[in-house]
């Protein structure tokens, strides 16, 4: 009876110990059940913001970064502005100093030349009258007339271009009576003489024997009229002196000087 009775009071106590075991397996499995119900919410929100989370937040740094950038750029135009606003705020600079320099200095330089332009025209006068004075004191008089070198550079040149163009035209050395002009005043010499000389050797320069040679001038060849024209002036300035003479013809042409002189100081005349 007594294991009988531990019998029945197992049997009492077992109905008790189920019960206990029913109610912890209901709670986990409550709990069970609720968190597989959050992880399906979970994986359901995380199936919903696919996009979002295939961007990677892209979408927000671009927009981070247009706004970094429109913010750089707002700041550099208010720089600008700013460097605008600052130089346009700034006082006038006086340069009336430095333009009264400029004009000294350009003063200066006029009054340089022009003083060098008188110099130079004393120096060429006064060899004039130092040839025309030895020629004098040798031969006591002017054949062709005198020659007037006092009135400056310019109104000598315009004078005799005139004259001796007027003389050549129609020949080979028509249009150069500046270059005669210009030689005569810078050697000092008589404008007239070598044009004339010219006609007596070439006829103006028809017939040269050699090219541009129209002063039967030794053997001298030349590229153009001017040049000969002013070596020929300038050799009469440094070999025979201011205007032709009886004696410079029995230099310049021996087999015919009396008229070789006489020809010439008739063209000469007529200039």
């Amino acid at each position: 009876m007594e294991r009988d009775g531990c019998l029945v009071a197992r049997q009492h106590i077992r109905p008790q110990y189920s019960f206990a075991k029913f109610a912890i397996v209901l709670v986990i499995a409550t709990l069970a059940v609720a968190i597989v119900g959050s992880l399906n919410l979970n994986f359901a929100s995380a199936d919903g913001s696919t996009a979002e989370a295939d961007s990677f937040g892209i979408a927000e740094q671009s927009q981070s970064l247009s706004t970094g950038e429109l913010s750089l750029t707002d700041s550099a135009t208010q720089s600008s502005e700013a460097t605008v606003a600052s130089l346009s705020q700034t006082a006038p600079r006086d340069v009336s100093a430095g333009v009264a320099e400029i004009q000294a200095e350009e003063e200066a330089a006029r009054i340089a030349a022009e003083e060098a332009r008188i110099a130079a025209e004393k120096k060429a006068v006064e060899q004039a009258d130092q040839r025309r004075s030895r020629y004098l004191a040798t031969y006591g008089s002017l054949p062709a007339g005198d020659v007037d070198f006092s009135i400056g550079r310019e109104a000598f040149i315009e004078l005799w271009t005139d004259r001796i163009n007027d003389y050549l035209a129609g020949f080979p050395l028509a249009g150069h009576g500046s270059t005669f002009a210009e030689a005569a005043w810078e050697f000092g010499v008589d404008p007239r003489w070598s044009p004339a000389i010219s006609n007596t050797e070439s006829t103006r320069g028809t017939v040269c024997f050699n090219p541009y040679n129209a002063w039967g001038w030794g053997s001298s060849t030349w590229s153009n009229w001017d040049q000969a024209i002013y070596a020929h002036v300038k050799g009469l300035s440094e070999m025979y002196g201011f205007t032709i003479s009886y004696s410079y013809a029995q230099i310049y042409c021996p087999p015919n000087y009396d008229n070789w002189y006489r020809d010439t100081l008739n063209e000469m005349t007529r200039i």
